[in-house]
C-alpha cells in the first residue's frame, strides 16, 4: 500500500468552518433576564451544565470528518504488467584448428583464439564480467559449432545455465579429418533451427577466423536462404591477418613451442553474407576489440519490452462519511434530549 493522497483536495478548506460551526452551535437563541444571578453563582455545577458544549463539539468534528470524506482520502495500488518479445539467437562458432591461434590476447600465448571466444560468449548470454551488458535473459539461444563439417550442439534454449556449460566442453578439433572451415554449411543448419521458431526476430552470430573450404553449402547459397527466411547474419572475422603464432609439438624434445604460420580471413564473404541477409561485419583482432563487437551487436537486437501500467486506488472516504453523520445525529439527539436547554 502507497502513502494516502487526496483525490479534491480543496475539500480541505471546509474545515476552517469547524470553528464557526462549533461558535453558532454553542449561540443560545433567545435569553431569559432575571433580576438578579448572584444566588445561582454560587451553586455548585452540574455533569450537564459542565459537558453543555457536547453537542456544538461533536457538529465540529462532524464537519471535520466530512471535510475529509470530501476531499476523497485514497491510497494507490499501482499494478505493472510487462511484455517481453524474445528473440531467437543462434551462435554459429568456428572450431576449426585455426582457433589454436594465440594472437586475441596481447603479450599472453597460453590462450587459444576459442577459449577467448567462449569467454565473450558467456559474458554475452549471461551478463557476467566488469564489460558485460545486462545479457539476454528473455532469448532462446542455440548453438552450432563447425570444422570440417557442422554440428547442432544446442537446440534453441532459456535454459542459458545448461547453454553456456556446452560452450565450455566445446573443444579444438584434434584430427585431421574433422578439420576444415565450413561456413556455409554451419550457417544453413542455423539456419534450418531457426525456421523452427515463432520469434518473429531470428538472428544468427557467425563467428570464424577462416576461409571456407570445406562442407557441401557454399555460403552465398546459405545466405540466400538465410535472407529469404528473415534471418539476420552477423558475421565476426576473428584474429590477426598475415601471420599468427601456433603452439607446435617439437618431435625431437616433445616440448610445445610457438611458431608462426600463414593465416587467411575471407573477409568478402563475411561481408556478402551479412549484407545479403541484412546484418553486418565486424572485425575483432583482440579480446577487447571482440568484446566491443559482441556489445554491438547486443545493443543492437533488444528484446522488445512493453510495459502497461494500471494504477488502482483504495478509497478510504467511508469511515469518514459515516463518522461525520454519526456526530451530527449524535450531536442532534444530545442537543434536544440531554442536553436539552430552556427556553
Amino acid at each position: 500500500m502507497g502513502e494516502i493522497e487526496f483525490r479534491d483536495p480543496a475539500f480541505l478548506l471546509l474545515v476552517i468552518l469547524a470553528p464557526f460551526v462549533f461558535w453558532l452551535a454553542r449561540r443560545t437563541p433567545s435569553r431569559i433576564r432575571y433580576s438578579s444571578i448572584a444566588i445561582v453563582q454560587g451553586a455548585p455545577r452540574s455533569w450537564r451544565a459542565r459537558l453543555a458544549a457536547t453537542p456544538a463539539l461533536l457538529m465540529a468534528l462532524a464537519v471535520l470528518s466530512v471535510s475529509v470524506a470530501l476531499a476523497g482520502p485514497r491510497t494507490p495500488d499501482a499494478e505493472t504488467k510487462v511484455s517481453r518479445e524474445g528473440i531467437a539467437i543462434m551462435m554459429v562458432l568456428d572450431r576449426s584448428g585455426s582457433m589454436q591461434a594465440r594472437d586475441l590476447v596481447q603479450d599472453d600465448y597460453s590462450v587459444d583464439r576459442l577459449s577467448v571466444v567462449k569467454d565473450v560468449f558467456r559474458s554475452f548470454v549471461l551478463g557476467e564480467g566488469d564489460s558485460a551488458g545486462e545479457g539476454r535473459p528473455d532469448d532462446a539461444i542455440g548453438l552450432i559449432a563447425f570444422a570440417g563439417y557442422a554440428d547442432s550442439l544446442c537446440p534453441l534454449t532459456l535454459d542459458h545455465g545448461n547453454l553456456t556449460t556446452m560452450v565450455d566442453d566445446l573443444e579444438i578439433v584434434s584430427t585431421r579429418e574433422e578439420d576444415g572451415t565450413a561456413i556455409g554449411d554451419g550457417l544453413a543448419l542455423a539456419v534450418e533451427r531457426l525456421r523452427r521458431s515463432d520469434a518473429k526476430s531470428k538472428v544468427a552470430i557467425l563467428l570464424t577466423d577462416g576461409v571456407h573450404n570445406a562442407g557441401v553449402v557454399d555460403p552465398k547459397q546459405a545466405a540466400e536462404v538465410a535472407a529469404a527466411s528473415d534471418v539476420k547474419v552477423y558475421c565476426i572475422g576473428a584474429g590477426t591477418q598475415g601471420r599468427a603464432p601456433f603452439p607446435v609439438a617439437d618431435p625431437f624434445t616433445g616440448r610445445t613451442e610457438l611458431r608462426l604460420f600463414d593465416v587467411e580471413l575471407d573477409e568478402d564473404t563475411l561481408k556478402m553474407v551479412a549484407e545479403t541477409t541484412g546484418g553486418r561485419y565486424f572485425r575483432a583482432t583482440d579480446r577487447e576489440s571482440l568484446s566491443q563487437v559482441y556489445a554491438e551487436i547486443d545493443a543492437l537486437e533488444r528484446t522488445k519490452v512493453t510495459e502497461y501500467r494500471y494504477l488502482q486506488y483504495d478509497e478510504h472516504y467511508r469511515p469518514f462519511l459515516i463518522a461525520g453523520l454519526l456526530l451530527v445525529g449524535l450531536a442532534a439527539t444530545s442537543k434536544s434530549s440531554l442536553f436539552r436547554t430552556l427556553p
